[in-house]
C-alpha cells in the first residue's frame, strides 16, 4: 500500500515539474519573439505598444517604462532640428520674396504652422481669393513643392471670429465660410500650383478654435485667419491613406 501512494506522488511531482518546465520554456519563447519584433518595429508602432501597455493592463504604472531607452526623447529632438530648419527656410523665402509682413510662421505641436490673416486672401464675408493673394499662395506652393518639403503632409485650415454671418446667402453660418475659405486654398494649391492632392487635406473650425479671446476687434482680427499645417511625421501616420 506504501509502495502504490509513493509512486502515485512521484508521478504528481513529475507532473508538476514538467508544467513548470513547459510555462518557462513558452515565456522564453514569447520573450524572443518580442525581441525580434523590437528590432524591425518602427518609432509610431513601437509608441502604440507602450501605450497600449499604459493605457491597458497598467504594467509600467508607477514603473520603469523604458525611459532608460530614450527612444521618444531622441526622436522629438530629431523633430524640433527639423521643424526649426525648416521654420529657418521658410523666413528666409518669405524675405526674400517681401512676404513678412503677409504671413506668420510658428512651431506648434502638430507641425510648422504658416498663419495668413483673413484680409490677406479674402475680402470681409467671402472665401473668393483676392486677386493679389495669388501671388503669394503662388510663392507658399513653391515652398510646398520644394525638395525639403515635397513628402510633407499639409493641413488647410479655416477660422473666424464670433460674430455671426448676417448679409451673405452662401454662408448660413460660420462654419460653411470656415470650410470654404479652406477649400478654395486647396484648390488653387493642387489645381494651380500642381499640389499632390494625396499629401494635403482642409478643414473649417468656423470660430471654435481661436488663437486669442473674441472680446475685441483686434482679438477678432487674430482669429479670422486660414493656417496652412506642415504635419511632423508623427502625425502623418494619423492621417488617412
Amino acid at each position: 500500500m506504501s509502495r502504490r501512494r509513493r509512486r502515485r506522488t512521484e508521478s504528481g511531482s513529475t507532473g508538476n515539474w514538467l508544467t513548470t518546465y513547459s510555462d518557462m520554456v513558452t515565456l522564453l519563447l514569447c520573450f524572443f519573439v518580442l525581441l525580434f519584433a523590437f528590432s524591425e518595429v518602427d518609432a509610431q508602432k513601437f509608441r502604440s505598444i507602450l501605450s497600449s501597455f499604459r493605457g491597458g493592463t497598467g504594467v509600467f504604472d508607477g514603473g520603469t517604462s523604458l525611459e532608460l531607452l530614450d527612444f521618444e526623447t531622441a526622436e522629438q529632438d530629431e523633430m524640433k532640428r527639423e521643424l526649426e530648419e525648416l521654420k529657418e527656410l521658410l523666413e528666409e523665402y518669405a524675405g526674400e520674396n517681401g512676404l513678412g509682413p503677409e504671413i506668420t510662421l510658428s512651431i506648434e505641436e502638430r507641425g510648422l504652422v504658416i498663419r495668413f490673416m483673413d484680409k490677406v486672401l479674402f475680402d470681409s464675408g467671402k472665401a473668393d481669393l483676392k486677386p493679389e493673394s495669388i501671388q503669394i499662395l503662388d510663392s507658399i506652393g513653391d515652398i510646398l513643392n520644394s525638395e525639403e518639403l515635397k513628402e510633407k503632409l499639409i493641413k488647410v485650415e479655416g477660422h473666424t471670429d464670433t460674430d455671426p454671418i448676417i448679409y451673405s446667402s452662401k454662408f448660413p453660418t460660420n462654419w460653411e465660410l470656415s470650410a470654404i475659405r479652406a477649400t478654395n486654398v486647396l484648390r488653387y494649391l493642387v489645381e494651380e500650383k500642381g499640389i499632390d492632392g494625396n499629401r494635403i487635406s482642409s478643414s473649417g473650425y468656423s470660430y471654435h478654435r481661436p488663437i486669442a479671446p473674441n472680446d475685441t476687434p483686434e482679438n477678432k482680427q487674430k482669429n479670422r485667419r486660414v493656417d496652412i499645417v506642415i504635419l511632423k511625421s508623427i502625425y502623418e501616420d494619423m492621417e488617412p491613406k
